[in-house]
């Protein structure tokens, strides 16, 4: 069966061929799936799991190594890896396990299933903010506030505009989408199929490839938001297309920065000469500039060999400074999960709303230098020790001035909140629902955001007229004026204010 079978697929996908062989259960998989999802079918056989048995990747020397496991079960060392190997592991763990033409299936492949060979990354990923990017946004209730404020259905009732939740599809197709859900099985359905009627897990919070989504087996994370189904390559993780899927803008401009940058001209114009499968990774080689993974995730050498940067799934751990979605630019967490983290009158967020950190739940100075060192390594690949001593100390300015102008910002909201122009958390009210609230709120979720992501990337406009600088400092005087005109209809003079902002 595996030899006619194998021969079917040659002939209908010319470029497949094998090194090692496909399991009796693949091959029986294959014999369905490539009539009825001939894409997915094509994706996976142009893949290297397609091509290589992890027996053979475990023999490859520890720079080419692609897998991290030490040892790999013997009934999957000499198979290619393919739809049974990813879809029947740990079976007892996935609650949306279900009984398949004699198999014990699952839909959702899982960070915990990648494991198996891959066992380094997925500890490390489950280090990182991005593993726990659900349970940051759903379980934080000042965040559920701004979702609620961006995502909620407005209705005008009464001569007031009111706001109702946003429902779960509607969170699914957007914060959701990037952040992860929560897939959970609801029942089973029986479908009338080519092979006669079959039952399947109902799931809800399906589709979805969110770094934080939570799996039916408890895992969390999905290895797909990067090494997209079913070829899982390592050249779409490192081409920057793939990270702007989330980190698009205007809150998080990350692809657009880099797109105008030096470096993102450097890859528009002479990326498609870039070896982006090798591993390891030479710098000056394999490619001249960096895209995001070098920068936060690959294994970089010289071409001697020598290392410059050690391949992480641990991103922030190249990172001293977190510097967008909050409303300062502040030291890194210590840990993945910040709904531990409490500010000094007890909110779940990284700062006062003054700009004071909560230090005791971020990494001290010593760890920053630590991050700064590894991070600086990659930049002195290309760069002289100069020119990145200057780069960094115009970013570090920049983290500096953009909190001190969101500062301003959040004084003048206080004032509105105190005088009674609008309505805060000390009025038992949302901080982010009122235009003036919204106006405070772009000051940080997009300019600050802005202009300290241009000047990490030196993506120039963007931190000046495009979302960057300039925004700030027009949102500032609006807010101002918009506060005066709210203060005097309720009873406070503009004279107050100006003695107030000297």
């Amino acid at each position: 069966m595996r030899v006619v079978l194998a021969t079917v697929l040659v002939l209908l996908f010319p470029a497949l061929s094998w090194a090692a062989e496909m399991s009796d259960a693949t091959a029986e998989c294959l014999e369905c799936h490539v009539s009825i999802a001939p894409g997915m079918v094509a994706a996976w056989q142009n893949s290297r799991h397609a091509r290589t048995s992890p027996g053979e990747a475990l023999e490859k020397t520890e720079l080419e190594k692609r897998v991290s496991a030490k040892t790999i079960p013997d009934e999957l060392r000499q198979n290619t890896v393919g739809c049974a190997e990813c879809h029947t592991l740990n079976p007892g763990k996935h609650s949306d396990t279900f009984e398949h033409n004699g198999y014990q299936v699952h839909i959702v492949v899982t960070p915990e299933d990648c494991a198996t060979c891959h066992p380094l990354e997925v500890k490390q990923y489950g280090q990182n903010l991005m593993s726990h990017a659900y349970g940051n946004l759903q379980n934080n209730p000042v965040y559920q506030e701004l979702a609620k404020a961006i995502n909620g259905v407005q209705f005008f009732d009464g001569g007031q505009i009111d706001i109702k939740p946003p429902s779960p599809e509607t969170s699914a197709d957007s914060c959701l989408s990037c952040h992860g859900t929560k897939v959970e099985v609801k029942g089973f359905d029986a479908r009338e199929t080519e092979m006669g009627e079959m039952e399947f897990p109902v799931l809800s919070g399906w589709p979805n490839m969110g770094v934080g989504r939570i799996n039916p087996d408890g895992s969390r994370g999905s290895c797909a938001a990067c090494h997209t189904w079913h070829r899982f390559a390592i050249e779409m993780a490192r081409k920057p297309h793939t990270c702007s899927q989330c980190h698009k803008g205007p809150d998080v401009p990350i692809y657009k920065i880099y797109q105008v940058s030096k470096h993102g001209n450097i890859y528009s114009s002479v990326g498609k000469q870039w070896n982006f499968e090798e591993v390891p990774w030479a710098v000056g080689k394999d490619f001249t500039a960096p895209t995001c993974a070098t920068c936060h995730v690959s294994l970089i050498v010289t071409e001697e060999g020598d290392v410059v940067a050690e391949r992480t799934h641990q991103m922030n751990n190249r990172l001293p400074w977190r510097m967008f979605g909050l409303i300062y630019g502040h030291a890194h967490p210590k840990f993945p999960d910040t709904t531990v983290i409490r500010n000094k009158v007890g909110l779940p967020l990284p700062t006062d709303l003054s700009g004071e950190p909560a230090s005791e739940y971020l990494i001290d100075n010593a760890e920053q230098q630590k991050r700064r060192k590894t991070l600086q390594q990659v930049c002195l690949a290309c760069h002289t020790p100069q020119w990145v001593d200057g780069h960094w100390a115009r970013f570090e300015n920049t983290i500096k001035v953009s909190n001190e102008m969101t500062e301003t910002a959040t004084q003048l909201i206080q004032k509105a909140w105190d005088g009674g122009a609008a309505k805060g958390l000390a009025q038992n009210d949302s901080m982010f629902n009122e235009g003036i609230e919204k106006k405070w709120m772009e000051q940080w979720l997009f300019f600050a955001n802005s202009t300290r992501m241009s000047s990490a990337m030196m993506g120039t406009d963007y931190g000046v007229f495009d979302n960057g600088r300039w925004y700030m400092a027009k949102n500032i005087q609006e807010i101002s004026d918009w506060l005066k005109m709210l203060l005097s209809v309720s009873g406070e003079t503009s004279r107050d204010i100006k003695s107030d902002n000297k």
